[in-house]
């Protein structure tokens, strides 16, 4: 009982914490996913806004990043850091959203390049019944545990032309793509928004190493 009194206050003082620095970003996040659909729970937008932001800076702690996600990548590499890639946190702070057990809100895997170097992972929030397109991109690996969020067809980071155009610029590329492109490198990873969705099962889920 005890134990439970001392859970309980140290979670309140961390999304106090967590709180006073994002208040800003939590009341717009909420505002955006309930302006997702008329159907979509006010309540339920401010808790999972609350929840992410409180989760991402979570995990920056327990991640021991220090300085920046590139940074974190190299230390993961080098066998300084275990996690802080970009899929560790999409699955723990998806972890986290999934305990919620949505009703009105709908989590999905978005993945961008899948199964090369460039790959990167973030969660991708909807209204029920709303296509993956017309989500919000939810990444806390970005800023290194500072949530970032935002329609996922206006993430400029990941518009395949600015991608482009961005490695076209790259001196150490081979070959650098040519042909234009246009529109978002986020698709929807279909397993793992099954593993998100799914409330009832736990699952042996171990994620990629070499993803960043």
């Amino acid at each position: 009982m005890i134990r439970t009194v001392v859970l309980i206050i140290a979670f309140s003082l961390c999304i106090n914490a967590v709180w006073a620095r994002d208040e800003r970003s939590i009341k717009k996040l909420a505002d955006a996913l309930v302006a997702l659909a008329p159907a979509v729970d006010p309540g339920e937008a401010e808790l999972l806004s609350v929840t992410a932001h409180t989760a991402s800076r979570s995990l920056a702690r327990e991640y021991r990043v220090v300085v920046g996600p590139f940074v974190q990548n190299a230390l993961i590499h080098m066998g300084k850091r275990q996690r802080g890639y970009c899929g560790h946190y999409a699955r723990d702070i998806g972890e986290r959203l999934r305990e919620l057990k949505l009703k009105t809100l709908v989590l999905h895997w978005g993945a961008a390049f899948p199964g090369t170097t460039d790959e990167s992972n973030c969660l991708v929030v909807t209204a029920r019944n709303q296509p993956f397109e017309d989500g919000i991109v939810i990444d806390g690996w970005r800023r290194a545990g500072r949530l970032f969020w935002c329609p996922l067809k206006k993430d400029s980071d990941y518009d395949l032309g600015y991608l482009a155009k961005r490695r076209a610029e790259n001196p150490f590329l081979q070959h650098p793509p040519t042909a234009p492109q246009h529109g978002s490198a986020w698709k929807e990873d279909a397993l793992y928004t099954t593993w998100l969705q799914d409330y009832k099962h736990v699952y042996k889920w171990q994620w990629r190493p070499t993803v960043r």
